[in-house]
């Protein structure tokens, strides 16, 4: 997949710069070529000679090396390769990106280049939810940087959260997508999946019996045409796909910030199962038996995802793509589900008990939009994907 390919390798410093070791044995069984760049901080965790040796190349370090300065080797560097990865992407290594400072190899490789980039971010979950870092990695999507994770996991500091580096195999997944020569290359969308879940109290929560399947199944999907894909998940049962940055949401109004974050994008899928209420005021106490009866539920409406993209007036993907999970007049309720939110298409499905569909390996769907409605035949939801996102790229590209 990967033979013939060159990938600079710029290793940050973190306990996760480990994993670039195996990363780089992973990427030379694909074929690909790897030049590694290791910071002074990445040295603090892994040595030279241990990049050198598995990379059968020297390792670039320091900036200022006269033999190579005297034909600009830095700028050849940073052009040379057809991708850029950093793992771990440290956040001084995005700040520094994001504010286009030049102070070292790794950050003037960084800014002299002109080829995609792919970063790997790792550190601590506090880190990554600081609004400086935050902020600094909507400049670097804006700037048209690719991402793989960060993921959810325990860390080294002892804490729990988003900061965990992806492992290797999910970031040559993210490089092959990237260096993918499919019809989708250089877009990216944003794909919503599974359910939401929505507290009653901390043990309880409503929900509904999506599993995630056919979103995971697109994702996978778009990917291997070269998108660069945002996969923003509820509490699914199908594992997400690697090679796709993974966001992984709990309730409705969870989902819409994760949304909302990752835009702007080429086109948007909604194929998540979003709760349309939940509970006005969850409880902080699980909620007991009473001899004065049942407690009472209010509800509030939870934000309408699909409808707030859709009807954007400023930044609105070029499409928006919408799903409804029917159990009667599935054509008619999905057509004009299509026209009060103002998405492109819907993709219709009867999901009714006696259908087995939800939760199940195939799908019956129809394809709406504004030329009418399209049913296609009961197939498995790999195959289901593999069509839609062959219609996703068709119309992106005209």
């Amino acid at each position: 997949m990967l033979a013939g390919k060159h990938i600079l390798l710029i290793i940050g410093g973190g306990i996760a710069a480990y994993k670039s070791l195996e990363l780089i044995r992973r990427l030379q069984d694909q074929g690909a070529r790897v030049t590694p760049v290791l910071t002074k901080a990445g040295a603090e965790f892994v040595t030279p000679l241990s990049v050198s040796a598995l990379a059968g190349t020297p390792v670039h370090q320091e900036l200022f090396d006269l033999t190579s300065e005297a034909e600009m080797g830095h700028i050849q560097l940073s052009r040379s390769a057809d991708l850029l990865v950093v793992a771990p992407a440290t956040a001084d290594l995005m700040a520094k990106m994001a504010q286009g400072l030049a102070n070292d190899l790794a950050s003037t490789l960084l800014l002299a280049t002109d080829t995609p980039v792919l970063l790997a971010p790792a550190m601590n979950v506090r880190m990554w939810e600081h609004p400086a870092t935050q902020r600094n990695i909507a400049q670097l999507k804006a700037d048209g940087a690719g991402f793989v994770g960060p993921n959810d996991g325990s860390m080294a500091c002892g804490e729990f959260g988003p900061g965990r580096m992806a492992e290797p195999d999910e970031i040559v997944a993210a490089i092959t997508a990237k260096l993918s020569d499919g019809p989708l290359r250089g877009k990216r969308i944003v794909v919503t999946s599974g359910p939401t879940h929505e507290p009653i109290d901390p043990v309880r929560y409503i929900a509904n019996r999506s599993s995630g399947a056919q979103g995971t199944a697109l994702a996978r999907a778009l990917r291997d045409r070269g998108a660069e894909v945002v996969f923003i998940t509820g509490p699914a049962e199908v594992p997400p796909p690697e090679g796709v940055q993974v966001v992984p949401v709990q309730s409705a109004r969870d989902m819409a910030a994760a949304v909302e974050a990752a835009l702007p994008a080429d086109a948007g899928v909604f194929a998540a199962a979003v709760a349309d209420w939940r509970v006005a005021s969850a409880s902080d106490r699980k909620l007991k038996k009473s001899k004065d009866g049942l407690p009472v539920l209010e509800f509030a409406e939870n934000p309408d995802i699909l409808k707030g993209v859709a009807q954007m007036t400023s930044g609105r993907p070029a499409l928006v793509v919408g799903f409804a999970a029917e159990t009667n007049d599935v054509v008619d309720n999905a057509t004009a589900k299509r026209k009060r939110k103002g998405c492109d298409w819907i993709v219709a499905n009867d999901v009714s008990p006696a259908t087995g569909i939800m939760g199940g390996s195939e799908n019956a769907v129809t394809l709406i939009s504004e030329d009418g409605a399209e049913s296609w035949p009961r197939i498995g939801k790999d195959e289901v994907a593999a069509r839609l996102a062959d219609r996703i790229a068709a119309a992106l590209a005209g």
